[in-house]
């Protein structure tokens, strides 16, 4: 076990994200007092997961429900939100009690949303357990489930209690996986932390294993990017935005690829056209744009996708949940670390953009 780092996500309510190495002991103390029974939701598959998570809990005194769910996008339907709380009432979850989410992305999301809606309201605690979860999807208090229209339409801000990374179950992440997470932290070198940029061109090899010499400084400096924007901006009314940069382009690829294709993957490209479309409004020189590429492609990540997706991907976009009414809003740069916002772009503009990334 390495020192535990806590960093505070700041707000109206306030809670520490736990970042080290043989840190699961640190997981009673994350939960609230009066807690006697706790939901632990993990995915069927991978039962090596939550056996720890179910066992510390047990030794320190908590009647314990293991509720595991699909793998994946796959738990993300309401279908699996309403057996969840089903499994809550049977069990007896009450108000004063707690849902621990152990997982990716995915897992978390969906446990987010069932604490935040049972009850109208019971505490979650995150121990998510990929790159991806533990830098993005676990921090910051989005909860949500699909629908055939999109992903994540239906959701609420509920903050989780606290949230565990234990960097320990990296080594058991997939490769591929592993690089898609890559992509959240690229982005957040690009929105708000140059170092992190530096970090990756130094020694991209180092980065595409959680090996590496900078891994845990990598993670935390966005964890850190994160904490900062949603303790000032928790409902996405202004700030929180920035976190968005390369997204309408991902989630609509998601879309496409029916959420086949990683969420890390379709964000790289995503942030592709992003830059571009920052370089084509003006905003940024093709420097920015080839830098994007050349961190993305060193570390393995896609930098383009199909040329004729290009009507399906503008339709998805129209659903998006950052549009306003009939306005499509895009995070671009006016450069490294000053991220701004793009309103109602031509449809000249979006096309352009997209065919520097289909070339």
């Amino acid at each position: 076990m390495t020192a535990a780092t806590r960093i505070t996500v700041r707000g109206d309510d306030p809670y520490d994200v736990v970042v080290g190495t043989g840190v699961l002991a640190e997981l009673p103390g994350l939960l609230g007092a009066g807690v006697r029974t706790v939901a632990v939701v993990h995915p069927a598959g991978l039962p090596e997961l939550s056996r720890p998570v179910c066992a510390a809990l047990e030794a320190a005194g908590y009647e314990v429900v293991s509720l595991p769910v699909p793998d994946g996008e796959d738990a993300k339907s309401v279908h699996v939100a309403a057996e969840l709380w089903s499994a809550f009432g049977r069990y007896g979850v009450t108000r004063s009690d707690a849902v621990v989410g152990v997982g990716g992305g995915a897992t978390t999301d969906l446990a987010g949303f069932a604490a935040a809606t049972w009850l109208r309201g019971v505490q979650v605690v995150q121990v998510p357990t990929t790159l991806l979860a533990m830098v993005d999807a676990a921090v910051g208090g989005k909860t949500g489930i699909n629908t055939p229209e999109g992903k994540n339409l239906v959701g609420s801000f509920h903050p989780p209690r606290g949230v565990l990374c234990d960097l320990a179950t990296l080594t058991t992440v997939p490769r591929q996986d592993y690089v898609a997470g890559l992509a959240e932290i690229v982005k957040g070198g690009f929105i708000a932390d140059p170092t992190i940029l530096t970090l990756i061109e130094d020694d991209p090899a180092a980065a595409r294993t959680p090996e590496g010499e900078h891994t845990r400084e990598l993670i935390e400096r966005k964890i850190q990017v994160k904490a900062d924007v949603v303790g000032a901006d928790l409902r996405e009314s202004g700030l929180r935005e920035i976190l968005n940069y390369g997204h309408t382009l991902a989630h609509a690829i998601e879309r496409v690829e029916d959420y086949r294709i990683r969420h890390g993957e379709a964000v790289a490209v995503g942030l592709v056209y992003a830059a571009e479309l920052s370089h084509l409004d003006g905003r940024v020189g093709r420097d920015l744009v080839d830098r994007t590429r050349s961190i993305l492609e060193s570390v393995g990540l896609p930098t383009s996708y199909r040329r004729e997706a290009w009507p399906q991907l503008r339709d998805h976009m129209r659903v998006d949940k950052k549009a306003r009414g009939a306005v499509l809003r895009f995070v671009v740069l006016d450069g490294v670390a000053s991220p701004a916002r793009l309103e109602n772009p031509s449809e000249e503009l979006l096309e352009a953009a997209y065919q520097e990334v289909a070339r």
